[in-house]
């Protein structure tokens, strides 16, 4: 195994710098055929090459297993390309819409679910034409709130590109709010520069950063030092990640995650239920997984480190909350709702509410202090 400084992008580079087996290296290069690769230094070192089940290696290295399409999966899972008006723009919900000015990133997830527009092999970068028609449209539609740039990853621009396009948002009157999906602050932390860090600010309107991170050990020194140059130029942060098998599906390692995004002052927002992408059903859990451990995490870790479980619906109807319910209605009905709730508290008792004279007060079991077993 040899240190390398560029981005590895072939079966034959893995294999050299240990991440794969030389003899997988044929079946692999099939996959990279077919969805983009691409493993920074950055992310390369995060791999514990003697582990062959690492959560960070799942989420990066090719698998066969991506060759295997399920009936119910599709190339645009989430429905991009039937709410997208102009090139570039997805106007999905009323006041705020997608700007996707690349599709590239300087990694790829195995897991993306826009695996089949990404990459060197995928949709060109926005021309300058084509994104001076998309901020036509953004100054047409006075709805238009917030602006979410994505792709790919926006900040993979030079900072001069991105400047140009951020301020042209940021003149925009109704235009209240830039938003910048990103891995860049974990894949290339380098990259966050001072320049790239002024080219995201705009007077008078709010920038926000959202981090893409799965897993606890993804949020190295260099990562929570690119994130603290972000923060302490005043861009707040939150954080997306996406619910994958054998990656983040126990208890430990989500609640890690998310304390660990609060400690580096990055707020949990998004946990995603894995899209429905073209061969990525060996990392998907089921519904009913993500709601039990959605369960346990409220029990676990304050409401600071709390994200919101969401399922993009298939076709475009968008994001939806699917965590677990904790209130039932129960009994008869009554002008503006049920006569009574059973709520389930945290430690999986049910009780009555509003109560009633013969409900007494729980008593609180001896073994139980909010926090996960050792087990």
């Amino acid at each position: 195994m040899t240190s390398h400084r560029k981005t590895l992008r072939t079966a034959a580079e893995l294999a050299e710098h240990g991440l794969v087996r030389p003899q997988d290296a044929a079946a692999l290069d099939a996959v990279a055929a077919r969805y983009a690769v691409a493993v920074t230094p950055a992310i390369a070192a995060l791999i514990d090459r003697s582990d062959p089940d690492d959560p960070i290696a799942r989420q990066f290295l090719p698998d066969p297993a991506e060759l295997d399409t399920a009936d119910e999966e599709r190339p645009d899972p989430i429905g991009d390309d039937a709410m997208s008006p102009v090139e570039g723009v997805v106007h999905r919900y009323p006041d705020r819409v997608l700007l996707k000015l690349v599709h590239v990133c300087p990694v790829y997830c195995r897991f993306c679910f826009r695996r089949a527009m990404v990459g060197p092999g995928g949709r060109p970068t926005l021309s300058p034409k084509k994104i001076a028609a998309a901020l036509d449209y953004v100054r047409g539609h006075r709805e238009i709130f917030e602006v979410i740039l994505t792709g790919g990853d926006p900040l993979i621009l030079a900072p001069d590109k991105l400047a140009a396009v951020v301020q042209a948002l940021g003149a925009i009157a109704h235009v209240k709010v830039v938003r910048v999906h990103t891995r860049v602050p974990v894949a290339v932390p380098e990259a966050i520069t001072a320049a790239l860090v002024e080219a995201l600010k705009i007077p008078g309107k709010a920038t926000y950063v959202v981090l893409h991170a799965n897993h606890p050990r993804e949020l190295t020194e260099n990562a929570r030092d690119a994130c603290g140059r972000l923060i302490d130029a005043g861009i707040p942060m939150l954080s997306q990640s996406v619910l994958l098998r054998g990656v983040n599906d126990d208890d430990k390692t989500l609640a890690e995650l998310m304390r660990s995004f609060v400690a580096a002052r990055i707020k949990p927002y998004y946990l995603h239920h894995g899209d429905l992408a073209p061969g990525t059903g060996h990392l998907r859990t089921t519904l009913a997984e993500g709601q039990a451990l959605m369960r346990r995490l409220r029990g676990r870790v304050s409401g600071l480190a709390q994200p919101t479980y969401v399922l993009d619906l298939p076709g475009g109807a968008g994001k939806v909350p699917v965590g677990p319910t904790h209130a039932v209605p129960v009994g008869g009905c009554e002008p503006g709702g049920p006569a009574h709730w059973e709520i389930e508290d945290l430690q999986g008792r049910t009780h009555t509410y509003p109560p009633g004279p013969e409900d007494a007060d729980p008593a609180p079991e001896e073994d139980w202090d909010g926090r996960e077993s050792e087990s």
